[in-house]
């Protein structure tokens, strides 16, 4: 029996509303409450409802730029929050009729002045990449994953609330018994090492307690760089009793410094980090971690940017995605153990 392909009419029924809102929630048009753009959205997932195109735009083309630190390409698909991140970003887009397309930004200055987008999604921004300017230049719409360090007046940016993720941590340590918790701390001049820092240093004196921080440059091997942070913490007195990283891979560079100085994980050390690295649910032990929802940064950032392609009036331009928590045993109390 030949399959019949859904319909918007069929979208519509679900939701409970008219084609006509289904087609406003899809291409970010119309006055919808977004309870009401979410509902649309929601059937459309559960009909596996393909628009042909639903966007205004001539294109129907998104782009997503992962920026490059000098001449060294990040290997952005092999970190886990950028995978989701353009994972999530790319189911929004086909839900909503648009392809998306993933590009470094050291492609060459032609290929950004000539490949027809119809807007892009720039991922971990920096002050000096060119990509900006080009894109402003051919008054593409863009909107940034993370705040742009260098803001101006009427961009549009996706974030997640580091803020709130660095005290989900801290709290959770306190909690956990911790007295002294120690941050190592990247060095490099995109945004997110300074609001991490921000955060800490106020929930700090908020409380009162010392601030211990490490810092570390991030090139040329920033595992190496990290684990001697993590040495430089270890060794002074009072040694902390408890371990924050910010990077993805800095759980495994803090257990295996703390292996080093023959310290057992959490009974002499508390350990955590901020990651959307699954392999921590198998590390011995587990470590406890923050995510911070990339696959929910990357479909805000597609809604987002979808609204500014179509113009819709009082959009909200800056958006901040919650974190959540994920204890594991890293972090346990002795009497839990």
């Amino acid at each position: 029996m030949k399959s019949t392909r859904p319909t918007l009419g069929a979208v519509a029924a679900l939701a409970g509303v008219s084609t006509a809102t289904v087609s406003n929630a899809l291409n970010g048009t119309g006055r919808l409450s977004e309870a009401t753009r979410q509902r649309v959205i929601a059937a459309v997932r559960e009909l596996g409802y393909a628009p042909v195109s639903t966007s205004c735009d001539s294109t129907g083309v998104l782009g997503l730029t992962m920026t490059t630190y000098g001449d060294l390409p990040v290997p952005y698909t092999e970190i886990p929050y950028y995978a989701q991140l353009a994972l999530g970003a790319m189911a929004a887009a086909h839900e909503r009729g648009y392809l998306l397309m993933v590009m470094p930004s050291s492609l060459s200055p032609w290929m950004w002045l000539n490949t027809p987008l119809a807007g892009v999604i720039h991922a971990a921004p920096r002050a000096d990449d060119p990509v900006r300017t080009l894109l402003r230049e051919r008054g593409i719409p863009m909107v940034s994953e993370g705040r742009p360090p260098q803001p101006r007046w009427g961009d549009a940016w996706v974030d997640a609330d580091h803020d709130a993720a660095l005290r989900l941590l801290l709290d959770h340590l306190t909690k956990a018994g911790a007295q002294h918790i120690g941050l190592t701390l990247p060095l490099h001049d995109d945004a997110y090492p300074h609001q991490i820092s921000h955060a800490y240093t106020t929930w700090c004196a908020e409380r009162g307690t010392p601030a211990l921080v490490e810092e570390y440059a991030t090139l040329p091997d920033y595992f190496t760089a990290e684990r001697a942070a993590v040495t430089r913490l270890l060794t002074r007195a009072p040694r902390p009793d408890a371990v924050i990283g910010v990077y993805s891979d800095s759980g495994y560079n803090i257990l295996a410094a703390a292996r080093e100085h023959g310290l057992r994980i959490p009974h002499d050390l508390l350990v955590a980090c901020i990651s959307e690295d699954s392999d921590y649910a198998t590390t011995t032990p587990p470590v406890t971690t923050v995510s911070l929802r990339p696959d929910q940064v990357g479909a805000e950032a597609v809604d987002l940017l979808i609204a500014l392609i179509n113009d819709r009036t009082g959009v909200k331009r800056r958006r901040v995605v919650q974190p959540a928590l994920v204890p594991r045993r890293s972090t346990q109390t002795q009497e839990g153990l």
